[in-house]
């Protein structure tokens, strides 16, 4: 991005990264990497934030490259100017990039024009010249999949089921490619009682303001960003239940601990889950042993104040 700005005359970064995103929704300009794109659709929930940082493009130094710039730039070539097969090795590899194990699902989730069949002759070619490797990687999917040789070393690493004592929580939009459920993986039924189902969706989509919790991949929890009704998945039997329970009731503590460091006149409040007041769900004493505190809209995460020594040093660094 500094090339890139520096090249058109420097003056105002935002009008560089504005004018930069107009390129990438024209189809013009892309980028190496999905971090500029999740930093973009990463909006502040707050209502009061300026127009300016809803943008992403307030920043203090003119040297640091903001998280929607970051990567690297370039000019994408018309369709025209390259051929037809040219075009579909491009696409395949970089479908094959993304998501290590190819299936028809996951061409199909992509909106790619022509489907499957417009990059199957060109894994095909590069399956039988050992570029690529084709079988049945993934259990329970479809039959055909492809492979790069590196994600097929990455699977057999995986074979070993991870540690329940040290679970990966990981949270994502729900539109994200890493997150296979509702493109490549059907979406788990509603965990909502028939009396419940008013504050609840009807269904779970791959929407922008949505977003998943997952725990070693399985689907543990769904929300709406700025919602404070959540949807969990917990196991039905015990002691899963209650350590999945334990888990994300922590997760969930610890990522709104940092948005309210980094909204400080923000909270966190979860009013229903499953459609059930969370007061009268398993989930409610799990949430109050991980740091939550009850009040009378439901459960709501209170802001950790700094140590004294900590901000006198930052605010004397800050002087300095």
């Amino acid at each position: 991005f500094d090339s890139l700005h520096h090249a058109v005359g420097d003056g105002y970064p935002g009008e560089t990264i504005e004018a930069l995103w107009g390129l990438v929704w024209r189809g013009l300009v892309t980028n190496d990497s999905l971090h500029a794109l999740r930093a973009y659709i990463a909006r502040p929930e707050s209502a009061r934030t300026p127009r300016r940082a809803q943008t992403g493009m307030v920043f203090r130094s003119r040297r640091t490259t903001p998280p929607n710039a970051q990567g690297r730039w370039s000019a994408l070539h018309a369709a025209d100017s390259r051929s037809t097969t040219e075009a579909s090795h491009a696409l395949a590899m970089q479908l094959l990039s993304r998501y290590g194990v190819l299936l028809r699902e996951m061409v199909a989730a992509e909106n790619v024009p022509g489907g499957f069949s417009a990059v199957y002759d060109v894994l095909k070619a590069l399956e039988e010249s050992g570029r690529i490797r084709r079988g049945y990687f993934v259990a329970g999917l479809g039959a055909t999949q492809f492979a790069l040789p590196a994600a097929v070393d990455l699977l057999r690493q995986l074979r070993t089921a991870p540690s329940a004592e040290k679970p990966e929580f990981v949270s994502l939009a729900a539109s994200d490619p890493a997150n296979p459920y509702g493109s490549v993986l059907r979406w788990p039924d509603l965990p909502v009682a028939e009396e419940d189902v008013e504050s609840a969706p009807r269904v779970l989509t791959r929407a922008a303001y949505a977003e998943v919790v997952l725990r070693n991949g399985q689907l543990v929890a769904w929300l709406r960003r700025g919602n404070p009704h959540v949807l969990v998945f917990l196991p039905a039997e015990e002691p899963e239940r209650s350590q999945v329970a334990a888990g994300l009731a922590h997760f969930l503590c610890s990522r709104g601990q940092e948005r309210m460091r980094a909204h400080p006149h923000e909270g966190v409040l979860i009013t229903t889950v499953n459609g059930q007041p969370v007061a009268a769900n398993c989930m409610a004493r799990f949430l109050m042993d991980a740091g939550f505190h009850p009040g009378p809209l439901g459960m709501q995460l209170r802001r950790i104040p700094l140590p004294m020594g900590h901000s006198r040093d930052a605010h004397a660094g800050d002087v300095q």
